[in-house]
């Protein structure tokens, strides 16, 4: 079974960065579209960011500009670097493959608040 352990989040103020890392377990890795999701209290899971096995990047509307996905394949990690951080962005960001396994890992909280 795949293990998905988050990391990287925190308290930032409006305007800040954050970098996002996810390890992945598994020897399947660099053959799996990885993506970035969150949930904010109330809200569905929504998907924010994919990268595919050629590398090729995808966004949510909401983060274009702002946030950029890369990955590491040597390394079976799946990065998230996040600029100009907003309130709105608040949530807890989880790693999974795009689709979703049926098993995610704990996320990480991202509160953007002053």
């Amino acid at each position: 079974q795949v293990q998905l352990v988050e990391s990287g989040g925190g308290l930032v103020q409006p305007g800040g960065s954050l970098r996002l890392s996810c390890a992945v377990s598994g020897s399947m890795f660099r053959i799996y579209s990885m993506g970035w999701y969150r949930q904010a209290p109330g809200e569905q899971r929504e998907l924010v960011a994919s990268i595919s096995s050629g590398e090729t990047t995808n966004y949510h509307d909401s983060v274009k500009g702002r946030f950029a996905i890369s990955r590491d394949n040597a390394k079976t990690t799946v990065y998230l670097q996040m600029n100009s951080l907003k309130p709105e962005d608040t949530a807890v960001y989880y790693c999974n493959r795009v689709p979703s396994w049926g098993s995610w890992g704990l996320g990480t909280q991202v509160t953007v608040s002053s």
